[in-house]
């Protein structure tokens, strides 16, 4: 983990010691390669919740049947918050990429 952070720290200061052109790419580049970790690291997060919350809808449905009607409620309004969240991240990646406040 060290090695990875000095390796940043490294390329970052490459950046910085060249010239505004060269640094607005460097620095589109890096919004580049956030946004996309970003968004994966949001869509993963966001299928695991998913997948935990269908599997306990599941799990309640087979326990009691005749909740069965006021759990998927539940469980859709729970997808809903939690894709939410996912598409909140977009956002953030899309004014990353396109509205990048760091680009003065």
């Amino acid at each position: 983990m060290k090695k990875i952070v000095l390796l940043m720290l490294a390329i970052a200061s490459f950046a910085f010691a060249a010239d505004a052109q060269v640094a607005n790419e460097t620095l589109k580049a890096y919004s580049v390669l956030a946004a996309g970790v970003g968004l994966g690291l949001a869509a993963l997060g966001g299928a695991i919740g998913m997948g935990n919350t269908a599997a306990a809808t599941i799990a309640g449905t087979a326990r009691n049947p005749g909740l069965g009607g006021k759990l998927m409620t539940t469980m859709f309004i729970a997808l809903a918050m939690i894709e939410a969240q996912v598409i909140y991240a977009l956002v953030i990646a899309m004014i990353a990429l396109y509205a990048n406040p760091f680009l003065g």
